[in-house]
């Protein structure tokens, strides 16, 4: 790995690092995480998007595509570091990075962890776990036993989008998600039961790093709506340490997501970036680091420091819509500290827009995130604000 050396500006304003950052929708965790911490770090930041006209001094760029990326990034200037927190685009970056000889992720790693089939057959291979996950292709008939109750998902989807618990009629299920997404390929999985938690990981050329996890709260079934995270650092790690191995999970940040079942903890879905929801900035909260700037180190070719006990509690609580309608009441982007709980409101909804349950993460009206001494300090403070703050939908 080539190591480069962090710098603020020179004198004049010069900037002695160049990071490239990929992108396709503007997300909270590169606007107020990810670009403030390379400024920090002393680095001139170029966006390449496939969508320029919503970043502003962003470079037009097929993404998608690690031909055209290398280069676009060839033509701009030699890279130091380039990077993504995009779940769609870290195979792509991955190769662009290798090819400038940077620090960069597997590509390997970032297709397992992308594509649910292939996780699960690595981690099959690997010795790792058995879980039982058919992928069905566009065309592929159904299977027609199946030890019930299953899981039907995309193969590659993100925020639980058109993931659906099935007990009977497979067929029906499938027929229903392949309506909404007409030529792509599924798996069917066994369904995991039990508490669902997360793991945060931090890796660089030393190794992983545990950063700590979360507790997650779902939504009724059959579908998988995570509606609230609460701070839980202890869990099965080696199991879950053991898995990212097997997959090639090493440089950078990794949400790790897993059920604690009877026979042991299993793999739900490995996101090679870090937390999102706004519980990347919860977590930077309660361990008291400048948690994006020690991401972007770890591309940079630095060595980052090994993450504090946190000393605090924590919990990211989504406000989900219960009913279509237009917003007609909702408060704004605010942050209060009573009683030795800090809080925050991120609308991520406006007054007058219309909402269409999709019964996904979709749905999420706001994040409220808090950090206090203990959960009844931080429980009554979100349950406080929530009662003198609602969101009013007709």
């Amino acid at each position: 790995m080539r190591r480069v050396r962090l710098a603020l500006p020179e004198p004049g304003g010069a900037w002695r690092l160049r990071l490239y950052l990929t992108a396709l929708k503007p997300t909270d965790a590169v606007t107020d995480g990810f670009l403030p911490a390379a400024r920090a770090l002393g680095c001139e930041v170029t966006i390449l998007t496939d969508r320029p006209e919503q970043h502003p001094g962003a470079v037009a760029c097929d993404v998608r595509d690690p031909r055209a990326l290398i280069d676009a990034i060839e033509h701009l200037g030699r890279p130091d570091a380039i990077f993504s927190n995009s779940d769609h685009l870290q195979v792509e970056t991955a190769l662009a990075a290798a090819y400038f000889g940077l620090p960069g992720k597997d590509w390997r790693a970032c297709a397992a962890a992308k594509n649910k089939f292939l996780m699960r057959r690595r981690l099959q291979e690997a010795g790792v776990e058995q879980v039982l996950s058919v992928r069905l292709g566009p065309g592929d008939p159904v299977p027609e036993r199946v030890p019930y109750p299953v899981v039907v998902k995309p193969r590659e989807g993100v925020a639980s989008e058109d993931v659906l618990f099935v007990e009977r009629d497979l067929g029906r299920a499938v027929d229903l998600v392949r309506k909404r997404r007409p030529g792509e390929a599924l798996v069917v999985e066994e369904y995991l039961d039990g508490p669902l938690r997360t793991l945060e990981t931090l890796g660089d050329d030393g190794g992983l790093r545990v950063l700590g996890g979360f507790a997650t709260t779902l939504g009724p079934l059959p579908y998988f709506v995570e509606e609230r995270l609460d701070w839980a650092p202890d869990g099965p790690h080696e199991h879950v340490l053991g898995a990212l191995r097997a997959l090639g999970v090493g440089l950078g940040a990794c949400h790790t997501e897993y059920v604690v079942t009877a026979g042991g903890p299993r793999i739900v879905e490995v996101n090679y970036r870090v937390i999102g929801d706004h519980c990347d900035f919860l977590l930077a909260d309660l361990l008291g680091v400048p948690l994006f700037e020690w991401i972007l180190r770890a591309h940079l070719g630095e060595r980052v420091p090994d993450p504090p006990p946190a000393t605090a509690y924590g919990c990211a609580v989504s406000l989900v819509a219960d009913r279509p309608g237009t917003i007609k009441e909702a408060p704004g982007h605010e942050s209060v500290e009573r009683d030795g709980v800090r809080l925050w409101h991120r609308p991520l909804r406006a007054v007058g827009d219309v909402v269409s349950l999709t019964h996904t993460n979709r749905d999420y009206l706001a994040v409220v995130r808090a950090t206090g001494p203990d959960r009844a300090r931080v429980d009554a403070a979100v349950t406080a604000y929530r009662t003198a703050r609602p969101w009013v939908i007709e």
